[in-house]
């Protein structure tokens, strides 16, 4: 019951959301949904492994991304009270309720044990999340919503098509396509392999267009351009890490039927492809959030590498997830923060913002350095710990790219956001006084990044039990 509890309850407080008729006392739903969610979601991932008939369970692997989506969510959350107080004269109503089925899809997607009931909740949040990237209704939001809507279901029907041969593996293999993931799991080694292959590499197109992996990117930058910082925060924190996990479990299947080598492979091939393109394409990036579009597909194709890797880096991988999310959530919602203040993301029109919106400017120039893995924060070990378990392996060629592409996303990153918040001062635009750093609109990034911190110099034992048991459920077993 637990689990469907985790589901459910954000899912009723959306339907609360749709009917509560004041906009006033919507939003106050957010933090109460969320931290409901975030209290069940510990209860069931401090109990042994759980299931819920043939759907539903919880390994290591959806106890970790449940546990960052959750977490994320929930800061996000608090955060939103006080966006919403600097929007009072605009409708919350579709927007809070997506959000909270947003969560609830979200939670669905990582506990799902069927590979049909993954599809339906991944396809979900796609239509969910539209009306969240459409929320300030102009031109440029539209585009992107609909770029999103285009790519994303393109990505979606790829993902069904590599569930359908998986499952034709299944009936020409050990003559049933049934889709329980479990079931798969034990029956994989008699799958036929052609068929088998061929899912796989439809899955990863699938999957990896709604994980942003180059060259399948496309649809980021417009889209968390267009979208409020929150939004952005949960589709580069939340959503990808959801797409991600879809991914892993196909990759388990292969694992599995003993193709685990090909799936690594294909999967290397788009981290590096992934890396490559955010380090071209972040140089001189004039818009802040279109530049956080880019890190997230830098991250991504960290994450892919990383898994790839196996060992040590696979490891790396686990922790970077939440690593990733935490950080992106700060960077997002110190961006919104200025983009509000402003009325622009273009760096020309908010230099010096340091001087003028001093903390949430000082949150996204120290989300910047941890983001790009600078110590001493969280990504920094975590992306140290891939590279070492790169060398480890013998992949010593990899790992110097790798260090090089990181360096010139670095150099790319330094280039907009220094100007943006250390840059000679720019005159305030008339409306500013309305837009000012609050408490609920700083305490949230604030915490997240004091986690990232400490994620950096003291990691919990019960956190590395979990990465590690998440990254041994890839790992080929004698």
């Amino acid at each position: 019951m637990l689990l469907y509890a985790i589901i459910l309850a954000p899912l009723l407080f959306a339907l609360g959301a749709a009917l509560l008729p004041a906009d006033r006392h919507r939003p106050k739903l957010l933090p109460t949904a969320a931290f409901i969610h975030l209290i069940f979601v510990f209860q069931a991932i401090s109990t042994t492994p759980t299931t819920s008939g043939e759907y539903l369970g919880l390994d290591a692997l959806s106890r970790l991304i449940l546990l960052v989506v959750s977490l994320l969510f929930a800061a996000i959350a608090v955060y939103a009270l006080g966006y919403f107080r600097q929007h009072r004269g605009w409708s919350n109503r579709t927007f809070i309720a997506c959000l909270l089925i947003f969560l609830g899809v979200m939670s669905l997607a990582t506990m799902a044990r069927h590979l049909g009931l993954v599809w339906v909740a991944v396809e979900a949040t796609t239509l969910v999340s539209a009306p969240l990237i459409y929320y300030n209704h102009n031109r440029f939001s539209i585009e992107a919503t609909w770029k999103y809507l285009l790519l994303g279901s393109v990505g979606i029907a790829l993902a069904m098509l590599g569930i359908f041969f998986m499952g034709y593996a299944g009936l020409q293999g050990a003559g049933k396509g049934i889709l329980q993931f479990d079931y798969m799991l034990a029956a994989a080694p008699s799958y036929s392999k052609p068929w088998l292959r061929a899912g796989f590499v439809f899955l990863l197109v699938g999957f990896g267009t709604k994980m942003g992996l180059a060259p399948l990117h496309t649809w980021k930058p417009d889209a968390y351009g267009e979208a409020p910082g929150l939004v952005g925060g949960l589709l580069a924190g939340g959503l990808t890490s959801v797409a991600f996990l879809a991914i892993l479990r196909a990759m388990q299947i292969m694992a599995a039927a003993g193709e685990l080598q090909l799936a690594r492979q294909a999967l290397l091939s788009l981290g590096v492809c992934s890396l490559l393109f955010a380090a071209l394409f972040v140089i001189r990036q004039r818009d802040i959030k279109r530049m956080l579009a880019y890190s997230s597909v830098e991250h991504m194709g960290l994450l892919a590498i990383g898994v790839s890797i196996g060992g040590t880096a696979t490891f790396g991988a686990m922790f970077h997830i939440m690593n990733n999310a935490l950080t992106k959530g700060v960077l997002f919602m110190a961006a919104g923060n200025i983009h509000r203040f402003y009325g622009s993301k273009k760096v020309c029109e908010m230099q010096g913002s340091l001087s003028v919106l001093p903390l949430s400017s000082a949150l996204f120039l120290v989300g910047f350095l941890a983001i790009t893995g600078s110590p001493p924060f969280g990504p920094f070990l975590s992306e140290f710990t891939m590279l070492r378990g790169m060398v480890e392996e013998g992949h010593y060629l990899l790992a110097g790219v790798v260090l090089l592409l990181l360096a010139m996303v670095f150099v790319g990153m330094s280039s907009t956001v220094l100007p943006a918040t250390m840059g000679p001062p720019l005159e305030k635009p008339p409306d500013a006084d309305a837009f000012r750093d609050s408490f609920l609109t700083t305490a949230s990034p604030l915490v997240l990044l004091a986690v990232v911190l400490c994620l950096g110099v003291w990691l919990p034992a019960p956190l590395r039990d979990l990465f590690t048991q998440a990254a041994s459920l890839l790992e080929v077993k004698p």
